[in-house]
């Protein structure tokens, strides 16, 4: 499987567009974060250090209703918690008024420690609607695979082939750039798991129907939770006319309900794996990090 399985993706866009500021994380991606937690329930024994992939984009909102929950069923005060990832723009840049978005990020930084290299392993990672926006997964994969221990878990979210097929559609007929980048099925995904050195990979997926009554409130979402990514979308400015020519394409080609709102259908993948145990590979002369051999033999027999 190549490295690249998402040519379609511009992953610079997409780097720009999880770090611009925002006054709060996309609703979309906080709407599944919590459809997320019930997933929680799964674990065996919930994780009592655990990181959580980019905050600001999977959702601040839901962090922290995640952190009492994992406190509760820890039976803990607090569970201890780190942050992974780029701080967003907003965090970041000198000069920059306050928001909804940098003071929820820097609350967390006072309380929440920052995951690095070298750090005890994990036992979760919690990555919410990040790997649909990497157009090489595989190294992020490996990445989340180096912060866990041995058995412990990666818990993501992703988009669907089918999200937003209606607005493809529209632009299909009418002969424009796609509107979107492709976006993997969940099938590859557990390969890709696999591939990488996780095990047991579960995963499962859900259609959320959104409607619209108007289409002010649609394209403000579709500016809300995410961009075209896509890199064969148009490389120049439209002109004044667009938004008019958009809006009657829109409102001529898009399907609607039995009320008259505007439909647009969205993919959720949910996964989750384990990570293996080292395995050696039996040859004539064979090499194990120290680190593996010994918790190979601290693991108990069964």
């Amino acid at each position: 499987m190549s490295d690249e399985i998402n040519p379609s993706l511009d992953q610079l866009a997409a780097q720009r567009c999880m770090r611009l500021r925002r006054d709060a994380s996309p609703w979309l991606n906080e709407e599944i974060a919590q459809r997320m937690h019930a997933r929680l329930s799964w674990m065996a024994q919930p994780p009592k250090r655990w990181a959580h992939w980019m905050p600001h984009w999977g959702g601040l909102r839901s962090h922290d209703s995640l952190k009492d929950m994992l406190a509760q069923a820890n039976g803990r005060a607090k569970v201890h918690t780190y942050l992974a990832g780029p701080e967003p723009v907003d965090a970041t840049s000198p000069g920059v008024g306050s928001s909804w978005l940098r003071s929820a990020w820097q609350a967390l930084r006072r309380v929440d420690a920052r995951w690095q290299h070298g750090d005890e392993p994990l036992d979760m990672v919690w990555a919410n609607m990040a790997l649909h926006m990497q157009a090489q997964p595989l190294p992020l994969l490996m990445q989340w695979l180096s912060m866990l221990r041995v058995d412990g878990m990666v818990m993501f979210s992703a988009l669907g082939p089918d999200t937003l097929r209606e607005l493809r559609e529209v632009y299909a007929h009418m002969g424009w750039d796609q509107p979107t980048h492709l976006f993997t099925d969940m099938h590859d995904w557990g390969d890709m798991l696999v591939q990488c050195g996780f095990a047991d990979p579960v995963m499962d997926m859900e259609t959320l129907t959104i409607t619209y009554a108007t289409l002010d409130t649609l394209l403000r979402d579709l500016r809300e939770c995410g961009r075209n990514l896509n890199v064969q979308r148009a490389q120049h400015c439209f002109g004044r006319g667009w938004e008019q020519t958009l809006r009657a394409a829109l409102e001529q080609h898009l399907p609607r309900n039995s009320d008259g709102h505007f439909v647009l259908s969205v993919e959720i993948i949910y996964g989750h794996a384990l990570r293996a145990q080292p395995k050696v590979l039996v040859q004539a002369q064979t090499s194990v990090p120290l680190a593996d051999m010994q918790r190979m033999l601290r693991k108990p027999k069964t």
